[in-house]
């Protein structure tokens, strides 16, 4: 019984998914050239699912690109109305279209400059698996969280707000990433002793809430993932991948980090 095991190796039971968070850089142009490099430097790559997230304006391009590849598309954010009067706004439908499977959501760069709450969060999740989309739900703690000691709590409150209401079969094929946000951008990385011991949180709450869709979930580290640090990251037991900024803007470290060695 594979739920019996939550601790072995996650490759054993979930297949590593190395996402690449664009952010907003890269123009149409700049975005299809970087992910045609990409794509010559993974295509043997058949052991790690590859996902690359550019911004709206060159979701189409980068389709185009990668059609019959190994990689993946998806969008930064989406709204959760079908259409209407929402100026600026992108729908389910609309990023579907241009090729996404993926939907990043609750990033806390989103949380933190665009007031997303886990209750908007939530409501994201559900039009992105009414469309036939996956999102990538991120959960983090600040560094003023991490030093008052109630980084459980905190993650917590955004799981049980952001991920509540799931089908079985949607708690399982959820992606969630874990920021450390003192960790975004910085250089700093959470030590991969301190990312897993919140991975395993993550995935025994999970557990109290979705039985058996903990052992299937795949849990994303993402804050400073780089070529030195992605080996020793993904050996922990509840880590299945990297939700990587920076070093996913060249194709050069991003290829690196999707052939981490084992």
């Amino acid at each position: 019984d594979l739920h019996s095991f939550p601790t072995r190796r996650s490759s054993d039971l979930r297949t590593s998914l190395m996402a690449g968070n664009w952010k907003m850089n890269k123009t149409v142009e700049e975005a299809a050239g970087m992910v045609k490099a990409l794509k010559a430097a993974v295509a043997n790559v058949s052991d790690v699912e590859i996902l690359v997230c550019p911004a709206f304006t060159a979701l189409y391009a980068v389709n185009n690109e990668i059609k019959g590849s190994n990689i993946n598309l998806g969008a930064q954010n989406l709204f959760w109305e079908a259409k209407g009067a929402f100026t600026g706004e992108i729908s389910p439908a609309m990023i579907k279209e241009a090729g996404c499977s993926y939907v990043i959501i609750g990033h806390s760069e989103r949380r933190q400059y665009f007031s997303e709450t886990d209750e908007t969060v939530n409501k994201r999740v559900k039009a992105a698996f009414a469309n036939g989309l996956i999102p990538v739900v991120c959960v983090g703690e600040t560094l003023e969280e991490r030093e008052k000691d109630i980084t459980f709590k905190v993650i917590e409150t955004q799981i049980r707000g952001g991920l509540a209401g799931l089908s079985p079969e949607e708690a399982s094929s959820a992606v969630i990433a874990y920021e450390p946000v003192w960790a975004i951008g910085t250089g700093k990385t959470a030590t991969p002793d301190q990312a897993q011991q919140v991975h395993a949180f993550i995935r025994k709450l999970y557990r109290e809430i979705y039985a058996d869709a903990a052992g299937k979930v795949r849990i994303l580290y993402g804050g400073s993932v780089n070529p030195k640090n992605v080996s020793d990251l993904m050996k922990q037991p509840d880590i299945d991948g990297g939700l990587v900024g920076g070093a996913s803007l060249e194709a050069d470290s991003f290829a690196q980090l999707v052939k981490y060695s084992k």
